[in-house]
């Protein structure tokens, strides 16, 4: 069991809360990124194919616009939140506009995604 030192209880059960998701979490990983061909028959014979580098960096690039622009939605959703509920606390507000600007850079990333791989494709040479 993990033991933790603090003289502030709330601290300590956010900890033992998050060590506890983070336990099970890696524990999913863990079980999801089992290689299939571990569980293959054993007469069978396994094929890894390894794609070329632009496919690879085609599949990185989908990947990256796809997460950015993900989390750049949940802070626009956040943004709209914090607003709508400000009731004119400026604290409020300009945490809604912090949450703003990051997903306004969320999506200006995702847009610059494709350029900033060709750059690195056309440095190693693909």
């Amino acid at each position: 069991m993990l033991r933790i030192r603090t003289n502030n209880p709330v601290q300590s059960s956010v900890i033992r809360r998050a060590a506890r998701v983070s336990a099970t979490v890696g524990s999913v990983v863990l079980v999801l990124v089992a290689p299939s061909a571990a569980q293959a028959d054993p007469g069978d014979v396994a094929h890894l194919a390894a794609n070329s580098l632009p496919v690879v960096i085609a599949n990185l690039q989908a990947l990256i616009m796809g997460l950015l622009a993900g989390v750049a939605t949940l802070f626009l959703v956040l943004a709209g939140v914090y607003w709508a509920t400000a009731g004119g606390d400026p604290g409020q507000v300009d945490k809604a506009k912090a949450a703003l600007r990051n997903a306004l850079i969320g999506y200006g990333l995702a847009v610059l995604a494709p350029i900033l791989l060709q750059l690195v494709q056309g440095i190693v040479g693909g």
